[in-house]
C-alpha cells in the first residue's frame, strides 16, 4: 500500500518559516510528480508547488519568492521550505504524488494524497 507521510507543520509567527517534508512510501516504480497544495477555512484547494522529474518547478504566485520546493534524491521525498510567513499562508497543507506503484504483477499510475498537516501563521 502506499503511503504519503506528512511532517513539519506547526505554529509560527509572521516572518517566520517553517520546512514541510513528505515521504512515499510501499513499491514505487517510478515518481513522475510531487508537489503540496494548501486550503484555509472556506476556501477552495490550491495548488502551492511541484516538482516533476528533472526537476522542474512551478509555484502559485502567491508564494513565489518566498517558497521553494525540493525532491530528495532517494526515499521518495519532497520538501517545502517556506520562508517570510503571513498570515494569509495559515492552511492545511497536504502532500500530492504522481506515481507509478506495483499492483499484483503490474504497475498502474496514480495520484495520492498525504492526510494534511497544519500550518498556522499567527502572532
Amino acid at each position: 500500500q502506499v503511503q504519503l507521510v506528512e511532517s513539519g507543520g506547526g505554529l509560527v509567527q509572521p516572518g517566520g518559516s517553517l520546512r514541510l517534508s513528505c515521504a512515499a512510501s510501499g513499491t514505487i516504480f517510478t515518481v513522475y510528480l510531487m508537489g503540496w497544495y494548501r486550503q484555509a477555512p472556506g476556501k477552495q484547494r490550491e495548488l502551492v508547488a511541484t516538482v516533476i522529474s528533472g526537476g522542474r518547478t512551478n509555484y502559485a504566485d502567491s508564494v513565489k519568492g518566498r517558497f521553494t520546493i525540493s525532491r530528495g534524491d532517494a526515499g521518495n521525498t519532497v520538501f517545502l521550505q517556506m520562508n517570510t510567513l503571513k498570515s494569509e499562508d495559515t492552511a492545511v497543507y497536504y502532500c500530492y504524488a504522481d506515481l507509478r506503484t506495483g499492483r499484483a504483477g503490474s504497475t498502474q499510475r496514480n495520484g495520492y494524497w498525504g492526510q494534511g498537516t497544519q500550518v498556522t501563521v499567527s502572532s
